[in-house]
């Protein structure tokens, strides 16, 4: 078995997911997220990009549908025992075979939670869902219960939380040496990815980002690599990952001697990320969080050069993304407990100067002051 956690662990989250089911009247949840298998059960696949689902019961009866060649992983790397396959064919309907497996578990009539919000379950297959259920029993959308028991890590899930950060570290410090003039950014990705596979990493949720020159300015991945200049800017942004869990890090580094602009655009990232340190305890919400990152970024006259999110939950996520739902924005009203893995950033993007400026980094919270995961400094960049 190729299991990350006991499975008295594994017993355990199913305990908290039949409480939460029961303070939610729901006789069963039919769970589409891959995160929410695999920390029920271990369940370790991108099996997902085709209709699966995980039916739990009630009683913590447990039957997962899906396609034949996911049969052995579900049986290698879970502690599912109850396995269905529905069958690749011409006009297939999975929900078709799902309904019927929901009769066969006694579930007509019954109240059944469905994981609508995650990539786990298309557009298309939603329908399909809807179709063969809507008139089966009562359907609610369940997509956040998981989700939320998830916030909070237990020690092994903060054990290799603290893992993929030491990754983290590991990759920027085999990327530095290498920015430089004439440098390629494809070397410099090969680096940070490579130092993470030799940890015993893995692949991350979604891509590094890494752009130079104006496209330091963006927040996302695009194809295209490019050799940095002489005086340029480089911002990154990249997760460690081990088993699947993550801890993610950004930085933008001036290549050349620093201007007063990037000085100051990094004062106040370095500034703010510091007061968030404060709010980032039991007692504030992710909205407390946001209110401080705007209002120290608006009271210096970079409301337009900031985001509308300063962060986000991190955990053992699949692609597309390593971000959770909880997002540090404004009017989030989720508490701050402690055991939790946030990711906070800093992204300031003048498109009128073509200056960026980014600092971020992953803590976990405690039942006092956050801890920094990083072992690096938060100091300014260049080379």
């Amino acid at each position: 078995m190729a299991l990350h956690f006991s499975r008295d662990e594994f017993a355990a989250r199913l305990e908290l997911l039949k409480a939460r089911m029961k303070e939610e009247r729901l006789d069963a949840m039919l769970l589409f997220a891959q995160e929410s298998m695999y920390w029920l059960t271990g369940y370790d696949t991108f099996g997902y990009c085709f209709f699966q689902t995980l039916v739990v019961k009630a009683d913590g009866q447990m039957v997962l549908m899906t396609r034949s060649a996911d049969l052995r992983q579900a049986k290698l790397t879970s502690t599912i025992e109850d396995i269905r396959i529905w069958i690749d064919r011409a006009n297939a309907d999975p929900a078709a075979d799902l309904k019927n497996l929901l009769m066969e578990l006694d579930l007509l009539g019954a109240r059944i939670g469905v994981e609508y919000d995650t990539h786990g379950l298309t557009g298309k297959n939603a329908r399909l869902l809807d179709n063969q259920l809507t008139s089966f029993g009562t359907i609610a959308d369940a997509s956040y219960i998981v989700s939320r028991l998830r916030l909070v890590k237990s020690q092994a899930e903060i054990s290799y939380a603290t893992r993929a950060a030491a990754l983290a570290d590991d990759a920027l410090e085999a990327a530095l040496p290498l920015i430089k003039p004439g440098a390629n950014e494809g070397d410099i990705l090969a680096a940070m990815q490579g130092a993470i596979f030799a940890g015993g990493g893995d692949y991350p949720a979604n891509e590094f980002i890494i752009g130079s020159g104006p496209d330091a300015l963006l927040c996302r991945y695009k194809a295209g690599r490019r050799i940095l200049d002489p005086v340029d800017q480089l911002t990154l942004e990249w997760a460690g990952a081990y088993a699947h869990y993550h801890a993610a890090m950004m930085r933008t580094i001036v290549i050349g001697k620093p201007t007063d602009r990037q000085k100051e655009l990094y004062a106040a990232a370095r500034d703010t990320i510091e007061a968030i340190e404060q709010v980032l305890a039991p007692g504030s919400t992710f909205g407390d969080v946001f209110d401080t990152h705007a209002r120290i970024m608006d009271e210096r006259g970079l409301a337009r050069h900031r985001l509308n999110a300063c962060g986000y939950s991190l955990g053992a996520r699949f692609s597309p993304s390593w971000m959770e739902h909880q997002m540090f924005h404004i009017g989030n009203p989720e508490p701050i407990l402690p055991g939790m893995t946030l990711f906070v950033h800093m992204i300031i993007m003048d498109s009128e100067t073509g200056v960026a400026m980014t600092l971020g980094q992953t803590y976990l919270t405690t039942s006092g002051p956050a801890k920094c995961l990083s072992r690096l400094s938060l100091d300014m960049l260049s080379v």
